[in-house]
């Protein structure tokens, strides 16, 4: 993964195997995208990680689909905590790639092997993805990645 390397708060930046497992366990994630007169837009969102790559399954007529349809860039959070203390995060950005067929209907994609695999096992507790005819597959394999926990102050 070619990655901007972090400059600023390194001192509370996730190790790498500590931003696996925060992304691995976390469950929504925002995502910002621009629309055609520069507007922004951010909606939650699942997602998962494969190590390399943040994979969205996104509604194809969604607000969010339109945009990045026209500009593929997009920049990502997930994070977690209450108190001051608590809180940590990766903020993920680039520009994202459609994968496979949309709307997503099961159709065979190697690409989406990975995917299809931990996704139906982290939401839905099922060894096998459904494809419900309206959702299909964007992968995100970040240009610049920012991680923080406060918890190492």
């Amino acid at each position: 993964m070619a990655v901007t390397e972090q400059r600023r708060g390194r001192r509370i930046m996730m190790t790498p195997e500590e931003r696996d497992a925060f992304l691995l366990d976390q469950r929504t994630c925002r995502v910002a995208t621009v629309s055609d007169d520069g507007a922004p837009h951010v909606g939650a969102l699942w997602f998962c990680w494969d190590g390399r790559s943040l994979w969205l399954y996104s509604i194809t007529r969604s607000r969010r689909w339109a945009q990045l349809r026209h500009d593929p860039r997009v920049a990502v959070v997930v994070d977690d905590g209450e108190d001051y203390g608590e809180l940590r995060g990766v903020e993920l950005s680039g520009r994202v790639e459609f994968i496979g067929e949309a709307p997503r209907k099961g159709e065979p994609c190697p690409e989406l092997a990975e995917a299809e695999r931990l996704f139906p096992i982290k939401y839905f507790g099922l060894d096998r993805m459904p494809h419900d005819g309206r959702h299909a597959w964007l992968r995100l394999t970040p240009e610049s990645l920012v991680s923080w926990d406060f918890r190492k102050l």
